[in-house]
């Protein structure tokens, strides 16, 4: 199910009816329960077939964290969690990265003269199976940590597993965040659902007016790069990064702000990441719950930063180049990873450290520079493979003229799809001390309630049926 289609629509409400109204009089547990089942009908709406990779996912890791706490040696300790990951990421390899790997193969050997018989198999990739097993494979390892108990609630830990506000594009939740707020009984309040709902709001507006809006100008330009000028180019690698910023941030509002409603509290996932002041800001500011995911769970075992300069260079560079893995099985995001490690070891040393996150005009040459260098990178994560990258970059540098923006759309499809990034950017720049675009609590209730008209209207307005959220495919 959708956040931006009618079903969903439908959904919240009655589930906010049925959640305040009747299921938060009775037993803990059997809130959970309802929350599980509405989590797993979200999920199943798309194709109920894989709900039994959450139910696989969530019962393994439940039995094996409890196992891992219990174990008495060391060693079985450590023999149980990499049983634990063996599974959790087969599954997800099996899903997202068979075809891709027996293919790279299969043309390996007919380089090297032997002709091998692909067999392919038609394999759907699970919405969502990145976050939870992620989510999943968090729970037991901080287990193994000694960071977290165990639950011994299945409906508390499967809930958590499969929580829909969050299930199928995060925030990638932590056990000891987001599942003790399983184990109490919630009472309504008003200030906190109604910064919900405007955060909600927000998440729409930048996904339909904006990341929507920009969808069908940035997918022409990719198709017709060869017969393009570079000013379009550039300009369509800048949109493509406003796109996938307004989508996957949008999501996450929703999210956060779905949570919120129902008395639940979610991390940050993003944090205004283009007023980044350098590539290391950025990635404190993008994409939060992974990028923090990586750190401790990728990079802090591979020694992190307690080594030498060699080797710390060596595990930023794996973490990115698993980072970029993680997002698809395709070399544009292995390359789009690689470059963010590159360009961070690259500026990290001239960066400044900055020991506030408070922003000021004077920091914008340090800010446009830190946004086109993503914005190139994002070339190679939004073209198809490596030689439209490099092919779309060598028409941009090579400065080659040719057709412009105007053959490709209307001046009325461009002319919402800049204002509204305007308005995203102000916005986002205004609020920056605020924890969302549309904390506005403190506005003047006629300010505040014509505010939320005329974003209602422009979200109706600009509502497209056919745009899924990007990162729906990861």
């Amino acid at each position: 199910m959708l956040f931006n289609s009618i079903e969903f629509v439908l959904f919240f409400p009655i589930v906010l009816i049925l959640y305040w109204g009747i299921f938060n009089r009775v037993s803990l547990n059997f809130r959970n329960l309802f929350l599980l089942s509405a989590s797993y009908l979200f999920y199943g709406w798309w194709d109920y077939r894989f709900l039994g990779l959450i139910v696989l996912s969530s019962t393994g890791d439940f039995l094996f964290g409890k196992y891992i706490f219990q174990a008495k040696t060391q060693q079985l300790r450590r023999l149980l969690l990499i049983i634990s990951l063996c599974i959790n990421l087969s599954v997800l390899f099996f899903f997202k990265y068979y075809g891709f790997f027996a293919t790279q193969l299969t043309d390996l050997f007919q380089q090297m003269g032997y002709t091998v018989h692909q067999t392919t198999l038609k394999i759907i990739l699970p919405v969502g199976i990145s976050f939870y097993t992620f989510q999943s494979l968090s729970y037991t390892i901080d287990i193994y940590r000694r960071h977290l108990e165990p639950t011994k609630d299945p409906v508390a830990f499967f809930a958590f597993i499969s929580f829909f506000p969050q299930l199928v594009a995060g925030p990638i939740e932590r056990a000891k965040h987001l599942l003790p707020q399983f184990n109490s009984l919630k009472k309504f309040d008003y200030s906190r659902a109604s910064n919900g709902f405007r955060q909600l709001l927000w998440g729409f507006f930048t996904k339909i007016a904006v990341a929507d809006s920009i969808a069908p100008i940035t997918d022409s330009i990719f198709a017709n790069y060869e017969t393009l000028g570079a000013g379009t180019l550039v300009l369509g690698a800048v949109f493509f990064s406003i796109q996938i910023f307004g989508d996957f941030a949008g999501y996450s509002n929703i999210a956060i702000g779905t949570a919120s409603i129902l008395g639940f509290d979610l991390m940050r996932n993003f944090n205004m990441p283009y007023f980044s002041r350098n590539i290391r800001e950025f990635w404190f500011r993008w994409h939060i719950s992974l990028s923090t995911w990586f750190r401790d769970y990728v990079y802090i075992p591979l020694g992190g930063n307690r080594c030498s300069k060699t080797r710390n260079s060596i595990n930023i560079m794996a973490t990115f180049l698993i980072s970029g893995l993680w997002h698809g099985p395709n070399w544009t995001f292995i390359v789009w990873g690689l470059m963010h490690g590159m360009l961070y070891l690259v500026t990290n040393p001239f960066s400044t450290k900055y020991s506030s996150d408070k922003l000021s005009l004077k920091q914008w040459p340090s800010i446009t520079g830190t946004f086109f260098l993503v914005c190139a990178a994002f070339v190679f994560f939004r073209a198809d493979n490596i030689h439209q990258a490099l092919s779309f970059f060598g028409r941009i540098f090579s400065f080659k003229g040719g057709g412009d923006l105007l053959e490709l759309t209307t001046i009325t499809k461009i002319v919402p799809a800049l204002f509204f990034s305007i308005v995203l950017f102000v916005v986002e720049w205004n609020q920056s001390e605020k924890k969302h675009g549309m904390d506005i609590a403190n506005f003047q209730p006629v300010i505040r309630h014509s505010i939320y008209y005329l974003l209602i209207f422009v979200i109706l307005f600009s509502f497209q049926t056919d745009r899924i959220f990007i990162y729906f495919q990861f």
